[in-house]
This record gives C-alpha cells, structure tokens and sequence, in this order.
C-alpha cells in the first residue's frame, strides 16, 4: 500500500514539472518573441537615429554656409560697400579707434588742396558805386568819389546759349587761273546741311560715356544747358562716331599695355543686350596709373586669349586669384593682397579663438607699408633688413594655420575657404610678396578695380545696355578718356580733339 501510493505522489510530481516546463518553455518563447521585437525595434530606431544624424549634419552646414554668405560684407569679400546695408547682412565691424599720434581723418598735411584763390588778373572787372539817397536828401550820384573801400571776385560761368552760325567758304582764283575754295570748319557736314557743332558733340558724350546718363536725359539737360535739343537719335549716334574717332588710338593703348613691365588686371560681370535679367557678359581691364584698356567678353578662357594676356611675355599680372590668370603662360603673378586681407578678415571669424588670422594680416599690411617705404625714397626693391622680422611673423602665422586647420579627406574633396587660403599662402609666397623684390609692383590691384567701378554705377544709373556693340563703342571711348585723364589732359579737350579729328595721344615710353 505505501508502495504504491508512493508511486502515485511521483507521478504526480513529474506531472508537476512537467508542467511547469511547458509552462517555462512558453515563458521562453514570449521571451525570445519580445527579444527579436525589441532587436527589430532597436534596428529600426538606430536606423532613424543613423538618418537623423545626417540630416542634423546636413542642416548644420547649410546653416554654416547661410551665415557665411549673410556675413559676407565689404570688409571680408569682394562685395562693394554699397551692398552692406542690405537687410539681413551683417554689416562690418566699425574701424578700431585711431591711436594717438597716429595721421588723423580728412586732408594730410602736404596733400594738394583746392581752394578758391584771389586772381590778381581778373577776366573782368566792374566798378559798383552806391545808389539812392544820402541820409541829408542829396543823390548819392553827384557824391564825391573817395576810391575803392574793398573788392570782392565771384567765380561763375556764364549764360550757355546755342548759337547758329553759318560758315561761307569763298573761292578764290589765282593769278595763274587755279580756283581754290575755303575749308569748311571741323565737325561740318555736307555743304548746305546744318550739323551740331564739336563742343555740344562733345557735351553729348561726356554726359553718355563719363556720367553716364541715359539717352533721352542726357537730351533734355544739352536742352537745359544751351536751350536747343537734339533728338535722341542724334545723341545715341554720337557713341559709335566717338568711337570710330578714337579706335586709333586704343590700338596704341593696347600695345602699350603689351609693352608695359607691370599691369593690373580684373573683371566684372554687366547686364549686356537682350534677353532675361540673368544673361550677362564681363567688362574685363588691363591698366596702369598711365594707360586704361577695356574689352568686352566673357570669364572663360577663350575670352581671356582674346584679350592683351597672350601677346605679353614675361610681364607681372597684379590680379585677383581668378583661375584663368594662372592659365596664361609666360607671365608672371602678384596676387592683390586687398583680396588676401578681405580673406583673412573672414578668417578671423571663422576661427574666432585663433590667432594666425590677425597675425597674418598685421604682418601683410606692415610689409605693404615696407614696400610703399621704399618706393617713396626711390629705392628699387624692399632692403631685407626691413622686411625681416614681419615676413618671419606672416610665416610662422601660415604654419600655425596649416597646423590648425586640417584637410577635408579625399583627393577631389572640396577644402575649407581657411585651408585653401593657408596652403595659397605657403605655396604661392612668390605670388604674394613679389612686391618686395620690385616696388615698381602694386601689392594690390586697386587701379584695376577703381578703372572698373565706372561700370557699375552705370548699371545702377541706366540699367541694362540692350547693344553689344555700342558697349563695346562705349568702353572703347571711357579706356581713352581713362588714359588722357591719367595723363592730366582735361577730358573735355580730349573729347573735342578726337571729334575733331586729331585725337590726343599717349606719349611712348622713353
């Protein structure tokens, strides 16, 4: 009897686990479902997290990229002044206070001034008396003249007004029988036709060309100023005769250029002809403080090979870091060291934290100061002794930065603006700081961008030009008036003399 109920009570047991298994094993299965739910769950979250990342990084560096066009002003970019107060931009940061002792804002001691002076050989002169009555009743008319108590000189112009005058070319007959007849006088027409004479031809495009005013304005002010008004055909004709008259003379202007030891180069985009507000061409210039050559076109390189570029030899280029300047043979580099300066003030608030920014562009502007040094007392190069110490500091800024500012990996990956300007500063020093070894060579190229600016105060005067080819006829008459101008010729006088058939020209050089 115990026996079997033994029996029974283990069986009952193994029941019991055996239950307990089946139950423990369902447990498992749960368990195991939920783990590869949550493993699936965890995939799929990690996923999300993975894209999320990398749309937050994406954003991240549009951000970047937004503030650093917004924080593009006059001061760290090529952008004009002009552009600064636009809304939303951040405007430059103000000049630092002057220090004492330091030159002080407006006219220099020494500087040419102007002023009005007392002629002492007046064109007219005109004796006032008094009028009216003395206090006693008598005509002041029979007083006493007792001579002049003071004088006084007024500078003015007087009255324009358009005057007709009819010219008659006698003919005359030699005693030996040969009839000759008087030359008409410059700026005529057809015999028995009425032409504008040169001055008022001459009125015409300095208003079009140097103050660049529209066609039907520049009309009505030739009528203000001397009461006739040519029609606007006749005004927008006078473009294209100027600069038929003058193309002679930028043919000299051109070979001048070529033949130059130096010239400062740039370019710039202008709305040109027909079509949508985006189609655009580029002004480019080559110049000096003597010479002035304009040539319509486009940036690519086939406009520069149509240029003055490929017919100079061993001449220095002072341009902007422009790609296709590279791509000229046989010449030689100064990058404008403005464009460098604007580079690092962008650098600097890029890396707020770092010092080679500052560093750098002290040290620039002290051998630029270094060159104009030497250049003023005639020497002919900048003596090394004076360059030393501020060309250690511009290096050792270059290497610092380098060292700060790594790489982005991968051969065709796009650097940082900070790198590509650190490794053009280590790797181009010639092309920087070739005006050390010549001061005849400009550290920057002012005089191109100065030449250029005309171009864009015409667009913001008169908008878009709708003819290549009068802009052509236009810049082609501004590069003579540009040189005559730098030559200290009146521009008037220059304007009348191509009109008039005898243009003036530029000196060659000695």
């Amino acid at each position: 009897m115990l026996a079997v109920t033994a029996d029974v009570a283990a069986d009952d047991d193994l029941a019991a686990v055996a239950g307990l298994v089946d139950v423990l094993g369902e447990m498992l299965a749960d368990r195991n479902e939920a783990v590869a739910g949550l493993t699936a769950e965890k995939e799929r979250l990690a996923g999300q997290v993975s894209s999320l990342t990398g749309q937050v990084e994406e954003l991240l560096a549009r951000v970047a990229r937004l503030e650093r066009q917004v924080s593009r002003n006059s001061r760290n970019s090529g952008m004009p002044p002009s552009s600064d107060d636009i809304p939303g931009r951040t405007p430059p940061a103000p000049e630092p206070e002057r220090e004492r002792g330091k030159k002080k804002q407006g006219k220099q001691p020494g500087a040419p001034g102007a002023h009005l002076a007392w002629s002492d050989d007046p064109d007219d002169t005109e004796q006032l008396f008094p009028r009216g009555e003395c206090g006693c009743g008598r005509d002041l008319g029979d007083a006493l003249d007792l001579g002049i108590a003071r004088s006084h000189q007024i500078v003015d112009t007087p009255e324009v007004t358009a005057t007709v005058t009819q010219y008659d070319e006698h003919a005359v007959q030699c005693r030996c029988g040969k009839a000759h007849v008087a030359e008409p006088p410059a700026g005529a027409g057809e015999a028995g036709t009425v032409t504008y004479g040169l001055s008022l031809q001459a009125w015409v495009v300095f208003l079009l060309v140097m103050h660049h005013v529209p066609v039907e304005r520049c009309a009505q002010v030739v009528e203000a100023l001397t009461g006739t008004r040519p029609s606007d055909g006749f005004v927008h004709s006078m473009i294209a005769r100027a600069a038929a008259a003058v193309r002679g003379v930028n043919t000299l202007i051109r070979a001048l250029i070529i033949t130059a030891r130096v010239i400062s180069a740039d370019e710039t985009p202008i709305r040109v002809g027909p079509g949508p507000k985006t189609r655009k061409k580029y002004l480019l210039v080559a110049c000096t403080n003597l010479l002035t050559y304009f040539f319509l076109g486009g940036r690519s390189m086939e406009t520069f090979d149509h240029f003055v570029f490929p017919d100079m030899s061993g001449a220095v280029i002072v341009h902007d870091r422009y790609r296709n300047y590279d791509k000229i043979p046989g010449v030689l580099h100064q990058l404008c060291t403005q464009h460098l300066l604007r580079d690092l003030e962008d650098a600097a608030q890029a890396y707020p934290d770092a010092v080679w920014p500052g560093q750098a562009a002290e040290a620039l502007r002290a051998l630029i100061h270094a060159c104009n040094v030497a250049r003023d007392k005639g020497l002919p190069s900048v003596p090394a002794e004076d360059a030393a110490a501020d060309l250690r500091l511009f290096r050792q800024a270059v290497i610092v930065g380098l060292s700060q500012v790594s790489r982005v990996p991968g051969a065709n990956s796009k650097q940082k603006p900070g790198r590509t300007l650190l490794e053009c500063l280590k790797n181009r020093e010639d092309d920087v700081l070739r005006f050390l070894t010549d001061t005849r060579i400009p550290p920057t190229s002012n005089q191109a961008e100065r030449d250029l600016r005309p171009a864009k105060t015409q667009q913001k005067i008169s908008g878009r030009l709708r003819s290549e080819a009068r802009t052509r006829d236009r810049y082609a008459i501004r590069g003579y008036l540009d040189t005559a101008r730098k030559h200290a010729i009146p521009v008037m006088d220059a304007i009348r003399a191509a009109l008039a058939g005898n243009p003036w020209m530029p000196p060659l050089p000695a």
